[in-house]
């Protein structure tokens, strides 16, 4: 009974309620171009299956493998604990915490476990914003109130993407031991923008999905958040494919 009652709950969350209607409304569609038609079914299927943890784990789970935790046995120092940018929601009535996104809170409480672990460390909070309000000097501000001294942080706030957050960090990184803080699914993308700057890094990977281990009532129901993680993956796709390209354009680029 608690099964069925979750898979109904989750059958009436906004996404796989908005396509079963779309799918029931396919049904009284007058059939007469059939490629159209065709076509439709098609989507919605589609936006259905790759909404599911079961594609999911199929799309994010090699990647993942491939990653672990910052190991703090295996690195007895490190010079610098680098946190990058993950968006920010300008509510100046609301504590700095309250206005980095979750993504970006992820981030920096990796990055504030590992300055405690290593408290000669120099704490590197990244990223740009919207008008004065700056996703680094957010996570600045959530630092200091968790405990960080402010002389330990160093903000770099005209970074609007990972490539100028290693341009404009990298003189200051260079063959210094580095602790590099980001998603999981963005740790390659950026490591390898770290490296063509000239400096060495080492993963502390964040924001590990771990589909696989989805309850099964759960593998083939569309859910949003899942949408959201493969949506995370196709962007990180996408970026390298630029990077490429524009290696490919100008061998110094990037």
């Amino acid at each position: 009974m608690f099964e069925v009652k979750k898979v109904i709950g989750s059958l009436l969350m906004p996404l796989p309620l908005t396509l079963l209607l779309l799918a029931l409304c396919l049904l009284f569609v007058a059939r007469t171009n059939h490629k159209s038609y065709l076509t439709s079914w098609l989507l919605v299927i589609g936006l259905w299956a790759i909404s599911t943890p079961y594609f999911a784990n199929v799309l994010i789970t090699p990647t993942e493998q491939k990653l672990t935790p910052f190991s703090t046995t295996k690195h007895k120092n490190v010079d610098y604990v680098v946190v990058l940018g993950c968006g920010v929601h300008p509510a100046p009535q609301l504590p700095a915490n309250l206005q980095l996104s979750g993504c970006a809170l992820s981030r920096l409480s990796e990055g504030l476990r590992l300055i405690h672990i290593y408290p000669q460390a120099q704490l590197i909070v990244s990223g740009a914003g919207y008008g004065k309000t700056t996703n680094s000097a957010m996570m600045a501000k959530t630092a200091i109130a968790l405990g960080i001294p402010a002389n330990k942080i160093i903000q770099n706030p005209k970074a609007r993407d990972t490539a100028e957050e290693a341009l404009l960090l990298a003189t200051r990184l260079v063959d210094s031991k580095v602790a590099l803080v980001t998603s999981a699914s963005h740790m390659a993308r950026a490591q390898d923008l770290f490296s063509a700057q000239g400096v060495d890094t080492l993963a502390a990977p964040v924001q590990f999905y771990s589909y696989g281990n989805s309850p099964e009532y759960r593998r083939f129901i569309a859910n949003a958040s899942v949408l959201h993680a493969v949506t995370t993956y196709a962007h990180e796709l996408i970026g390298k494919q630029w990077i490429a390209l524009r290696r490919m354009i100008d061998p110094q680029a990037l």
